[in-house]
């Protein structure tokens, strides 16, 4: 175990077999250009729109279908990669992005256009075999300070894609994008042609997809886990629905000191990701998840206490708010390890469906404090105190059943 994870790793034996894993930046690659596209183009859309002479509704399904197609691969992409291995499964998702980001900037007319865009979602997997490569390459608590560097990576590729997007836009034109994306993919491509050489396809289960969903989904520990993450999940979405509505008066409807506030939130995910990755190593998973936990709860606790005693200052919402991105930050990295842990033969399918489950899961939860939600800060915070502390009860009872686990192994 090396004390920064991000220098050069070498061989590790796994399984009775040799593999030399790959450098950590290029996982970091993967994992951020599977979600560059959602957002990179947003500030371009008019410019599109006005370029084919479209409907900006129609234009906009460019962002909404490839969301919605990269949820779907998401869930199959991990278990395809149990079955014929991460190497042509990452190989196959980069050639595909590269044709379709061709596509896409030479487009003729928006329908051509879309059918390119979806055909860019085809990255999605990358993403979940960039953890899985992680994980079967290092120990829990390694894999877990390795998932931190490459969530820091995830989040600040959404934060920085609209401002680059938007200048390239403004300097060479919207499809200059695109013509960006073949360069990074080209990279991706050659790197990952190299450097996951020495990956090994995994020793194939024999279980049959369906089958390997429900092993998964009879697991106390996966439920646990995912529990925890889907909840933490829900907290953030509770909060971006609802901080615009319960906070925008006392911003004077500025729509910039809004989206700058909101996005200390996302900052304190990359700080708490950079945390997990620097620490994460020296600590248990379980630990690590409840501590994460208590930590958003309680600036949960004091926002609640603050709007209690009425004290309407703009920090005096948003400060304790950070705390749902620290804690987040160093939630994900170690819950997904966790998730992973529960069936070594079935990793990249605990992989994709963890993170459809994150998703689903928090936009449940999101749903339902949506019903509930006044025009009120106090009920705001009720709400996502409430998420944050059903995502403690996952990670305390995730604790357990790992001290279980140790304890069996003795």
């Amino acid at each position: 175990m090396t004390s920064n994870p991000v220098q050069e790793p070498s061989a590790e034996t796994i399984s009775g077999t040799v593999i030399a894993p790959p450098r950590l930046i290029t996982l970091i690659l993967l994992s951020a250009l599977a979600v560059l596209p959602v957002n990179m183009i947003l500030p371009s859309l008019p410019n599109i729109a006005a370029t084919f002479e479209a409907d900006f509704a129609l234009v906009n399904m460019s962002v909404a279908g490839f969301a919605i197609i990269t949820a779907l691969l998401e869930v199959i992409g991990g278990a395809i990669s149990d079955r014929f291995g991460r190497r042509p499964v990452v190989l196959i998702s980069l050639s595909i992005f590269v044709v379709a980001s061709v596509g896409c900037a030479l487009a003729p007319n928006i329908g051509v256009f879309l059918l390119f865009r979806a055909m860019q979602a085809g990255i999605a997997p990358c993403y979940s075999v960039a953890l899985v490569i992680i994980k079967e390459t290092s120990d829990g608590r390694e894999a877990a300070s390795k998932f931190g560097y490459l969530a820091m990576g995830w989040a600040l590729a959404p934060m920085v894609g609209p401002l680059f997007g938007g200048s390239l836009d403004e300097l060479f034109g919207w499809r200059s994008s695109f013509v960006v994306f073949v360069i990074l993919g080209v990279a991706a491509f050659v790197l990952s042609m190299h450097e996951l050489k020495g990956v090994l396809a995994p020793h194939r289960s024999k279980t049959k997809y369906l089958a390997s969903y429900g092993q998964l989904l009879g697991s106390a520990r996966f439920w646990a886990y995912t529990l925890c993450m889907a909840c933490s999940m829900g907290v953030l979405y509770v909060f971006l629905g609802g901080a615009p509505l319960v906070i925008g008066d006392a911003l004077g409807g500025s729509s910039a000191k809004l989206g700058f506030y909101m996005g200390l939130v996302p900052a304190g995910f990359i700080l708490g990701s950079y945390l997990a990755g620097r620490y994460a190593s020296k600590k248990s998973l379980g630990a690590i998840l409840v501590f994460a936990r208590l930590l958003t709860c309680t600036g949960l606790l004091l926002g609640l206490i603050l709007a209690i005693l009425d004290l309407t200052h703009v920090l005096a919402f948003f400060g304790p708010c950070i705390l749902i991105g620290v804690g987040n930050g160093l939630t994900m990295p170690a819950a997904n390890s966790g998730a992973m842990s529960v069936r070594s033969d079935l990793i990249g399918t605990a992989a994709g469906l963890a993170a459809a489950m994150r998703i689903a899961g928090g936009a449940i939860v999101a749903s339902i404090a949506g019903l509930f939600l006044p025009d009120s800060v106090h009920a705001l915070f009720i709400m996502m105190l409430a998420s944050a502390s059903l995502a403690l009860l996952a990670a305390l009872y995730a604790a357990h059943l790992d001290r279980r686990v140790s304890l069996s192994l003795l």
